[in-house]
């Protein structure tokens, strides 16, 4: 056996281990990925979990409570390095995963302690793939820093703002994501530039719903990512919010953030039926992570004086509701409609003014 070929056969077997460890480790650090992650075709679905997990690795650094904003865009800047391939991932591992907080959960030291396997996989996908995942690593962590220098209690200063905060956390990954799918499916080329549109709407809407289910989880934390002009304009003062808010002024201001993320939802469900009908495992990446979103919302709008995420937690029948009918209906654009404007119904719509 010549060498060339045993270094071939080592280089097959360690990715394999790799993909082995990223199966795993979606598992532990996201279980609405997990479940939507493995509807993807093959290849696709391996360069998604892997963009996934890099950034989880830029979340890690950015949820760490112990590590000072200085800290974090240090090491930001440094696994940049790593994922851009100037930096030595499992140096960096060590050195961050000696200095990371023993109150960040344990999938998450793991998966630091992993760095190296996630970007063996990293390496082995397509030079367009590598360049969109190092695009959103970089806007990511760069952006997460600009927002941990000025994050407090006081919440955000507009929409503006959020919209922001929003990109930067979330839509960059919907613009990642399209250059994948794009990849993947030669028919989505000529729609490239409007569903690279409607991704960053598609990010919003998701990531706004996970502002809505937390913000006082947030807040226990000392964050809030509340715009303060809006709420102001219905005579709420963002710093004084406690949970389980019953001031009509917050539930005001809550109901059209709501009615905001309805509309993102709507961007991402015109986004998924540009992809083909029979990629339906495409689909249903998609749909499940809209339907499970519209679920939140909903329990949100029907308990608008929650005072903890888990009070709004849909439910795994709910999600195994979502997961059946996207598959019964994920082939008819017109079902699909018509399933969407039923589920949005008890929602409150945006209003019509000016934003603040």
């Amino acid at each position: 056996m010549d060498v060339t070929r045993q270094d071939r056969m080592l280089l097959t077997a360690a990715l394999e281990q790799a993909l082995a460890y990223q199966t795993q480790s979606l598992q532990a650090v996201s279980r609405t990925f997990a479940l939507t992650i493995p509807q993807l075709p093959g290849a696709l679905r391996d360069a998604v979990g892997n963009g996934y997990l890099l950034c989880r690795i830029a979340d890690t650094i950015e949820d760490d409570p112990d590590l000072s904003w200085e800290a974090k865009m240090h090491w930001q800047a440094e696994f940049l390095k790593v994922v851009e391939g100037t930096g030595d991932a499992g140096s960096f591992a060590a050195a961050l995963g000696a200095c990371l907080s023993a109150r960040m959960p344990a999938a998450e030291h793991d998966l630091i302690r992993h760095t190296s396997q996630v970007i063996t996989i990293t390496r082995s996908l397509s030079g367009t793939q590598q360049a969109a995942l190092s695009r959103c690593v970089r806007i990511m962590g760069e952006g997460m820093v600009e927002f941990q220098v000025h994050a407090s209690l006081q919440g955000l200063a507009d929409m503006t703002a959020l919209d922001r905060y929003c990109y930067v956390v979330a839509g960059v990954v919907g613009e990642m994501l399209t250059s994948l799918f794009v990849e993947s499916e030669p028919q989505l080329a000529a729609h490239e530039e409007t569903m690279q549109r409607l991704a960053v709407s598609f990010g919003q809407g998701l990531q706004m719903t996970n502002i809505l289910k937390d913000i006082w989880d947030d807040w226990r934390r000392g964050v809030s990512w509340m715009p303060r002009a809006l709420f102001q304009r219905h005579g709420c003062d963002v710093a004084q919010l406690r949970p389980g808010n019953p001031d009509p002024a917050f539930q005001a201001g809550l109901s059209e953030l709501l009615g905001i993320a309805r509309e993102h939802l709507q961007d991402a469900l015109s986004y998924t039926l540009l992809i083909p009908a029979e990629q339906t495992g495409m689909r249903d990446f998609c749909l499940w992570a809209i339907a499970m979103a519209v679920l939140t919302l909903r329990r949100i709008a029907e308990n608008p004086a929650f005072a903890a995420g888990s009070e709004v937690k849909i439910s795994r029948r709910s999600v195994h509701r979502v997961v059946f009918l996207s598959r019964l209906l994920h082939r008819s654009d017109a079902l699909l409609q018509l399933s969407f404007r039923v589920g949005v119904k008890p929602l409150p719509k945006r209003l019509s003014i000016a934003r603040s």
